[in-house]
């Protein structure tokens, strides 16, 4: 059985790993149009702000490993062409050979790719954005300029206020973009991101929220920022405004979603059996709307691939669906959710409630201590709990995995009400902030 993988970041890696390592008999071939695999874009704005000594250690894996295991590689080509009928792939390398291979089985895992905006002077130079590791590479290298005083940051998601913090520790002035009226609008209700925005401002960033980029202006170089509300000089603009599926491979041969992603099954198989497609270029199954959808995060392209990879060879495995977890920490603040939000909710036509709660993690008598702060979100009528939101500048991390599981069984909110919940001072409060909040619920 060969199994040939287009694209070999998370989830191309996790399925080539679940074939190598557990079914022996497979031949694996992985093509990248990338020059290096594996990176943790996550960690870019870490390295970026000096955070972290350097970029090394953001690559998990390398070629050799592969080779090693027996997988065959081809870095920096190019697919030009599948053929579905006849199973070939067609690509073109770095020196421009052009080569094929067949396959038995065929997983796509091609990834995303930034969302462009199509506005005036888009092609100047010092306008980026952060995807790839060169990409990356090139705005550390335009931020260590002298000439550049002035960062802006378009887009307000994980991204823009991860490098925002990043430019910020660089000792940059940032000014940070986005049209939606608070940052991490996508992630968290208004009053949950309230206290980001104010950790943002208290550290001089300069927020710019409900306002819209126009066109860029200058001659060679980006000189100013236009929107709908003002002119801005600025020296360097990093564009952070999201993501969509880099699904054109398959485009004209599989079923899609509405955003373009190749439509998936719980096996990771797409409309055509002998085509897999995996991590952020195909759908998922949100646990919290019971329905499929696109989420495009790290750890959902890992569980994609390891399901891949087992399916493909000859253990079934399905997919459970997902919740969309996700944290970030700026400047010490840190806000973890999975699921809805209210908003996100609502929008999707649910009809929820929520109960709020804010406390301190433990009792008032511990020195080391912090307020945090937690909505849960339930569906009226089932009163099932489909969405949480915690912050706090104490870890609260873990909590969020608990919410995860809920939504993912279908708990409701009664339920979480009398949890069994142990208290120490050392840890946590008698009257638990979780039971306090499910109390409170309507």
């Amino acid at each position: 059985m060969k199994t040939v993988i287009i694209g070999s970041n998370h989830a191309g890696i996790a399925t080539a790993n679940t074939l190598l390592d557990h079914y022996p008999e497979q031949e694996v071939v992985l093509i990248d149009r990338n020059s290096n695999l594996s990176y943790l874009g996550c960690g870019t704005a870490l390295w970026v702000g000096r955070q972290i000594d350097g970029y090394q250690d953001l690559f998990y894996t390398n070629e050799a490993e592969f080779r090693k295991k027996g997988a065959k590689l081809f870095m920096s080509s190019t697919v030009t062409q599948i053929d579905f009928k006849a199973k070939i792939v067609y690509f073109e390398t770095e020196s421009g050979d052009k080569s094929q291979e067949s396959y038995d089985k065929l997983v796509l895992a091609t990834g995303s790719k930034p969302i462009i905006p199509n506005i005036p002077g888009k092609t100047l130079e010092g306008i980026h954005f952060l995807k790839l590791f060169q990409e990356g590479l090139e705005v550390d290298q335009d931020m260590s300029r002298e000439d550049v005083k002035t960062v802006a940051v378009i887009g307000a998601g994980y991204i823009g206020v991860e490098i925002a913090e990043a430019a910020k520790r660089r000792g940059k002035q940032v000014l940070l973009f986005d049209a939606m009226p608070t940052s991490l609008a996508a992630y968290y209700d208004p009053e949950f991101a309230q206290g980001m925005d104010e950790t943002l401002a208290t550290h001089g960033i300069d927020l710019h929220f409900g306002e819209l980029a126009t066109a860029y202006k200058g001659k060679q170089r980006v000189e100013q920022l236009v929107t709908d509300k003002g002119t801005y000089e600025v020296d360097m603009v990093i564009n952070a405004i999201g993501f969509t599926a880099n699904a054109e491979l398959g485009r004209d041969h599989l079923q899609t979603f509405a955003n373009g992603a190749y439509l998936v099954d719980q096996h990771q198989q797409t409309s055509d059996a002998n085509v897999y497609a995996v991590g952020d270029c195909a759908t998922i199954y949100s646990n919290a709307l019971q329905a499929t959808t696109y989420i495009a995060l790290a750890t959902n392209a890992v569980r994609s691939g390891i399901i891949a990879g087992h399916n493909i060879g000859g253990t079934v495995l399905d997919a459970i669906g997902v919740q969309g977890s996700n944290g970030i920490s700026i400047f010490g603040y840190n806000m973890v959710s999975t699921g809805l939000s209210v908003t996100a909710a609502e929008k999707a036509g649910m009809a929820v409630s929520f109960t709020d709660f804010e406390d301190l993690q433990k009792p008032g008598f511990i020195k080391e201590n912090a307020l945090v702060q937690i909505r849960i979100v339930y569906e009226k009528v089932s009163r099932r709990v489909v969405g949480a939101q915690l912050a706090s500048s104490h870890d609260i991390s873990a909590t969020i995995h608990m919410f995860s599981l809920a939504i993912q069984e279908q708990v409701t909110i009664d339920k979480l009400k009398l949890l069994d919940i142990f208290f120490l001072p050392h840890f946590n409060q008698p009257y638990n902030y979780i039971t306090m909040a499910a109390l409170g619920a309507k």
